[in-house]
């Protein structure tokens, strides 16, 4: 069954109330708001009090909450600065934390005359109640490092720290990923990139799970969902980046194909399952289902 990708333009608390109104449960939410750090939207104040902007963030939570199904996940990315209030924003909403992702950027850190130079953003992945609903323990086919003499002959897991995956910077660095326009001008110095996302998609839901993007900006986890058979809503104030949206999904691009990942992720395993190859549940993944209603712990497939 073709996956459903539903873009609507709003404010994303009254978008959200009448998801709950129409008894949508969602399975994952990609969670990356402005980070009230002064920069220019053409919707939104960037330059908030910081008691205004964690209660805003706070009902956000809240309204995420309540359309999450038991066990979904919501991954919160944010400035390294705002740790604390990510995290109890999170407990004092209902959230349970299951990690703290340290994503590590592939850029120079920007110097500082008195602190250790920024390279990194969190993303708390937390869920609605003590376990996940599904989590996939994802093996990947990392760097090697150089104190080992050989790669693994079977990859990886998986961990908290993300030091592969390569934030899309600004300017020429950015790849051919990053949105232009006709004059060569970035749409979006925010875009998440396709890897960020895959990653995430594949780690905490299952083909046909339903992906929420309340900010959605460019799009990207509307994007990846598409192609991995998963359904998203995204939900975007600004027409302009809504209207960026629709045409990435019409378009698909080949810099927003997520095949070019699956050689990573291969010693998976049944990552074709996970993947969305087959869109029925394949034995593992229901026997683990079964695991998880009888209240048994609940891993990898």
């Amino acid at each position: 069954m073709k996956p459903e990708a539903i873009v609507v333009q709003g404010d994303c608390l009254q978008q959200m109330a009448e998801l709950e109104a129409q008894d949508h449960q969602f399975a994952l939410t990609f969670l990356d708001p402005p980070f009230n750090q002064g920069k220019e939207y053409a919707y939104f104040d960037d330059n908030l009090p910081d008691e205004q902007y964690w209660a805003w963030m706070a009902e956000v939570c809240r309204a995420i909450h309540r359309i999450t199904a038991d066990g979904g996940a919501v991954y919160f990315m944010q400035r390294e600065k705002n740790t604390e209030q990510v995290l109890r924003t999170l407990r004092e909403t209902g959230w349970t934390l299951q990690n703290l992702i340290i994503w590590t950027k592939r850029t120079s850190a920007v110097p500082n005359g008195w602190r250790f130079g920024k390279q990194y953003q969190i993303i708390a992945f937390a869920t609605k109640g003590r376990k996940p609903r599904v989590f996939h323990r994802l093996r990947i086919d990392a760097p090697l490092r150089p104190e080992y003499k050989q790669p693994r002959e079977d990859g990886m897991f998986v961990t908290d720290v993300w030091d592969d995956i390569r934030e899309l910077t600004s300017g020429y660095f950015a790849g051919e990923e990053a949105i232009r326009d006709k004059q060569g001008e970035r749409f979006h110095k925010q875009q998440s990139p396709i890897a960020l996302l895959t990653r995430i998609v594949l780690s905490s839901t299952l083909p046909g799970d339903w992906v929420l993007d309340p900010f959605a900006g460019t799009g990207t986890p509307a994007v990846v969902a598409k192609q991995l058979q998963r359904n998203s809503v995204s939900i975007e104030l600004d027409p302009r980046n809504v209207a960026c949206i629709h045409w990435r999904l019409e378009t698909l691009r080949e810099a927003d194909s997520v095949e070019a990942l699956r050689h990573y992720y291969r010693f998976t395993p049944n990552l074709g399952a996970v993947w969305g190859e087959d869109a029925s549940l394949s034995p593992a993944v229901e026997e683990q289902f079964s695991l998880f209603e009888k209240g048994e712990p609940y891993g990898s497939v």
